[in-house]
């Protein structure tokens, strides 16, 4: 692994989140991540099939680490979804998040959440760039560095 992939693969090792949902490192590069879940009877809705919250999540994971790949803290500030297909326990869904355009306090990204290939959502989101460094920004547990 590249220096960039150990340092993001430590920042979704530390979510809890992540961690709860099953979500696992797959590859990185600058403005670029991918990310792997496999879809578990704890991800199903009332429907019988993969609840959106749960592919959002996988989605939303992949634009904050990818948002942050620079080094610079960079936060979200709308995002959108759409969802495409359906998927069920034990499929195996990736996110890949890639970023479209970045400026000096905002950037763009786009997620697309696939099965086998097979476009099952796409994401967008913003995000606005703090210019705070993400090494420093890094606080105790329970601290929230003025974030709501």
């Amino acid at each position: 692994m590249t220096a960039l992939e150990d340092q993001l693969s430590e920042l979704l090792g530390d979510d809890p989140f992540a961690r709860a949902l099953g979500i696992s490192f797959v590859r990185a590069e600058e403005g670029q991540v991918t990310l792997e879940m496999t879809i578990t009877e704890t991800h199903m809705n009332f429907l019988g099939g993969a609840h959106g919250g749960a592919i959002f999540a996988l989605a939303d994971m992949a634009f904050g680490l990818a948002s942050n790949a620079a080094g610079t803290v960079s936060i979200g500030i709308d995002t959108h979804i759409a969802y495409i297909q359906g998927c069920r326990a034990g499929d195996v869904i990736r996110a890949e998040a890639v970023e479209l355009s970045r400026a000096r306090r905002t950037a763009v990204y786009r997620v697309d959440v696939t099965r086998d290939a097979e476009n099952i959502a796409t994401f967008t989101g913003t995000v606005y760039v703090t210019g705070r460094l993400l090494e420093e920004w890094k606080a105790p547990a329970g601290a929230t560095n003025g974030v709501a």
